[in-house]
């Protein structure tokens, strides 16, 4: 898909640095290396030049750099692509980026602009593109590793692989509908039912993931909830080792929803400290605890802190918020004597709250929170670790999964419907399949895709 136009942006970050990357792509790119260097040969593709970079009305001096030349189609857009990297001090970039504004033919670039001509040139599918968005944005191991998973292929393999298994089972009906009349099996159908049954529960086993994929991209959802003045605050503290939330003995301090964004054993974690849930006659204070409550409905994990003393007792707001994703801490167990000489109760713990995680704590002695730590760290990796089979990322994805399931399912639903339906039913399914992958139409998703990137990529 060749361009008129050529584009050219910053592709490293903004602000002084020691080395800035300019990139330009397009036609006119021979063009304006031979302006910028006042040169009457290319480079040698594909290999640095250390050379002078000239203003091209005036042959001022713009900068001493590096030069690379990447010949179309072997570069990222598959088009002529040029590298400059200069000093990144703002007068050396600004002046770089006016003079390359005044030649002919070239443009500034917009954000994503260079990626989504890598994908109409065939230089890689959607799910590459998302996951070099992912990987530009990746700020731990896991989301790190997850995006490399997608840059290289490993789900657009993995659908493209059952995309094909579909067009193969098509082959068979079409050939059922364009050759009626020589020797085809009359019990086609049977033939393609099972390899659609079968195809069919590997896509819904892909599906029900847990959403492993959205959360190592997103970042783990965990909300603290509590009584006021129970030590929420404190703890928050301790995981994000900073003062984040302010700590004080007056009940209610805690208004709104307080987040820290972490990173756990390599994955993505937001925690959030709540209001103190309780009966209350302030305005406020009732819009906290109503936040509190709706942000526990949507958490992954829930860490109910309450009184070590008052245990077994539980607040009734708290106790409906116990689930299996939920983790209680006994606070304050240093004032609890007969918590600190027998521990919990484990058979009252286990007729009462069966599979929950209930460890004593003091959170503002420190004294629990080590073990605290290895549970929620163990919780964590249990849900977002990587799996052999590459995850689903994005809501696209699933709904188009969702969408090619359902057609499978008609077919398997009716058998004994014309062929030339059934063969549209897996027609579909192929096509929602190819959609994830950039195979088909799918002009009104590639803005939004490509408007997550930075300029200059």
């Amino acid at each position: 898909m060749p361009y008129a136009d050529t584009i050219y942006a910053l592709s490293s970050g903004k602000g002084r640095a020691g080395v800035s990357v300019i990139r330009l792509s397009g036609p006119k790119v021979g063009a304006a290396i031979l302006k910028l260097t006042q040169k009457t040969t290319l480079p040698v593709p594909r290999e640095a030049q250390l050379c002078w970079f000239m203003e091209p009305e005036t042959g001022v001096r713009l900068d001493r750099g590096l030069l690379l030349y990447f010949p179309g189609p072997k570069s990222f857009t598959g088009e002529d692509v040029a590298e400059f990297h200069i000093h990144g001090g703002r007068a050396v970039i600004t002046g770089f980026l006016v003079a390359l504004s005044k030649l002919s033919g070239l443009r500034s670039a917009q954000p994503g602009e260079f990626t989504r001509r890598a994908f109409d040139n065939g230089k890689m599918d959607l799910t590459a593109a998302e996951g070099l968005a992912d990987l530009i944005n990746a700020e731990t191991e896991a989301q790190r590793r997850q995006a490399l998973r997608l840059m290289d292929g490993h789900l657009a393999d993995l659908y493209e692989g059952w995309r094909s298994e579909i067009i193969s089972a098509m082959a068979y009906l079409e050939a059922d509908i364009d050759f009626a009349d020589e020797e085809i099996p009359s019990d086609v159908t049977d033939q393609v039912g099972p390899m659609v049954k079968a195809l069919t529960h590997k896509i819904e086993q892909h599906i029900g993931d847990g959403f492993k994929g959205e959360r190592i991209r997103d970042g783990l959802q965990v909300v603290i909830l509590g009584e006021p003045n129970i030590g929420k605050s404190t703890l928050l503290n301790f995981l994000s080792k900073r003062d984040v939330a302010i700590v004080s003995d007056i009940a209610g301090t805690t208004r709104d929803i307080l987040e820290v964004h972490l990173d756990i054993n390599g994955f993505p974690v937001t925690i959030a400290d709540t209001a103190g849930i309780r009966d209350s006659g302030d305005v406020i204070e009732i819009e906290g605890i109503r936040r509190a409550e709706e942000r526990a409905k949507s958490a992954d994990i829930k860490i109910i802190l309450v009184s070590a003393a008052g245990w077994p007792e539980i607040p009734e707001r708290l106790r409906g918020q116990i689930d299996k994703n939920t983790i209680i801490l006994l606070n304050k167990s240093d004032q609890a004597r007969e918590l600190q000489n027998n521990g919990p109760d484990e058979t009252l713990l286990n007729q009462s709250f069966p599979n929950i995680t209930i460890l004593p704590i003091s959170a503002k002695y420190e004294k629990g929170l080590g073990e605290f730590l290895e549970e929620l760290s163990a919780e964590v990796e249990k849900r977002m670790e990587l799996t052999d089979t590459p995850n689903l990322t994005r809501i696209r994805h699933r709904e188009a999964l969702s969408d090619s399931v359902e057609h499978l399912h008609r077919f398997a639903d009716s058998p004994h419907k014309e062929v030339a339906l059934l063969a549209e039913d897996l027609r579909m399914a192929a096509r929602s399949l190819g959609s994830i992958m950039g195979r088909v139409d799918v002009e009104e998703v590639l803005g939004a895709i490509f408007s997550e990137f930075c300029v200059g990529k």
